[in-house]
């Protein structure tokens, strides 16, 4: 099963919702499933494991999940399939589920059980003939590109008022910047988020540039611990990290410096600790969601070194992934921001020129958190990888993310 989430903003800039993305099967080898958004399992909700195994929480808190439904799967037992809040799931429809009195009346049923429901793909031709279901509806995608939103906001404001609007397919900053000044939407997805907000030309602020420091002092070659620890204690949010991270290895030790808890962590350990919690504290200024995509993407590549070969390379990939958003995180072309941190060659040419032993693992990840599942299947047949390798790189990488946020 190949599978991801998606996150959709608000206008701030906040994690409002994510949305599951799932294929089943290799669409590359069965290429009658492209499109279709449908799965063999009829009466099952696919995707909803994920949510169960990585844990609902493990999300910015009380963000909604947006899981899609087919005509079919919309009359299961959603709650013996996933045990997560009923208000944060968000049963997605399309026009294939009718208006018609069997799923309206299903479609009221999953309602008074908590749950919230959303309706995408849906024509403006459509809007009148839907409105039974649409009086149930809590969200409605739209693509901005192909709908005067000022109308569509004077008809959903005056219908249904307590619909959200979502604009889909924003691709860049000005798209957002345009669509937030024209009013109507509540949430945006695409990748506009990910891009960098301006060119670069301010400094960088001095916390940052702490870190960065203390980045490149772990990634020098046999750092010593005491120049960590020191460069540690300068940030009170950094130290309170380690001190707790510490005191749960330390059970009849007192831990009576910054200096003795680096030692207690020893070099292997205080490296891998570094680059995750640096990275957080480095996001601090930006969308939850780029602290997650980052370390989200160094576990992820790493998971996936043995099955392209480059199990040898899994440190490397590692920070590949977690260097992979710089450029947004200090505002910056990657090359300059890249300038400021000790990386190896190889993950600089793959992040700057797309190039390199390292790239193919890159476009990989890329493609795959975009759930650009054809090219992911194609890719998956070249480089003879199997569906439950990789779902199993994906969803540990899920799992890791869990308890390095939440503890467990």
């Amino acid at each position: 099963m190949l599978v991801t989430l998606i996150p959709l903003f608000d206008e701030n800039l906040c994690i409002g919702a994510y949305s599951l993305f799932v294929q089943k099967k290799n669409t590359f080898l069965n290429p009658s499933l492209l499109g279709t958004g449908r799965f063999d399992g009829a009466a099952r909700i696919e995707g909803l494991e994920i949510i169960q195994n990585m844990g609902i929480e493990s999300l910015s808190s009380d963000s909604d999940v947006f899981v899609t439904v087919s005509n079919m799967s919309i009359f299961s037992d959603i709650s013996e399939q996933c045990d997560a809040p009923h208000e944060r799931l968000v049963l997605l429809m399309d026009p294939t589920v009718k208006p018609e009195p069997m799923y309206i009346e299903r479609l009221a049923e999953l309602k008074s059980q908590g749950y919230k429901l959303a309706m995408r793909k849906l024509q403006v031709a459509e809007f009148e003939s839907y409105r039974e279901i649409l009086k149930l509806t809590d969200y409605v995608f739209l693509n901005h590109k192909k709908i005067d939103i000022s109308k569509a906001k004077i008809y959903f404001t005056k219908l249904f008022p307590k619909i959200r609007l979502c604009a889909v397919g924003v691709d860049n900053q000005e798209e957002f910047a345009a669509l937030k000044s024209s009013g109507g939407y509540q949430l945006y997805e695409g990748n506009f988020y990910r891009i960098p907000l301006n060119s670069g030309e301010h400094e960088v602020a001095p916390l940052k540039v702490n870190y960065i420091e203390l980045l490149n002092t772990v990634n020098s070659d046999n750092f010593e611990l005491t120049q960590a620890a020191d460069i540690i204690g300068r940030d009170t949010a950094l130290t309170i990290s380690l001190l707790r991270m510490v005191n749960n290895m330390a059970i009849n030790s007192e831990i009576t410096s910054i200096r003795h808890a680096t030692a207690m962590m020893g070099q292997k350990e205080l490296k891998k600790w570094i680059t995750t919690a640096v990275v957080g504290e480095l996001c601090t200024d930006k969308p939850n969601e780029i602290t997650r995509l980052s370390l989200l993407r160094a576990r992820f590549a790493e998971n996936l070194a043995g099955a392209f070969g480059m199990a040898l390379q899994s440190s490397e990939l590692f920070l590949m992934g977690l260097f992979s958003v710089l450029d947004v995180i200090l505002d910056k072309p990657m090359e300059e921001a890249l300038d400021m941190v000790h990386v190896s060659k190889q993950v600089r040419d793959v992040l700057v020129e797309r190039q390199g032993p390292l790239a193919k693992v890159y476009d990989f990840i890329l493609r795959y958190e975009n759930a650009d599942w054809q090219e992911v299947s194609r890719q998956m047949i070249l480089e003879d990888i199997d569906l439950d390798t990789l779902y199993d790189a994906y969803l540990q990488t899920l799992v890791w993310y869990r308890k390095l946020t939440l503890g467990r």
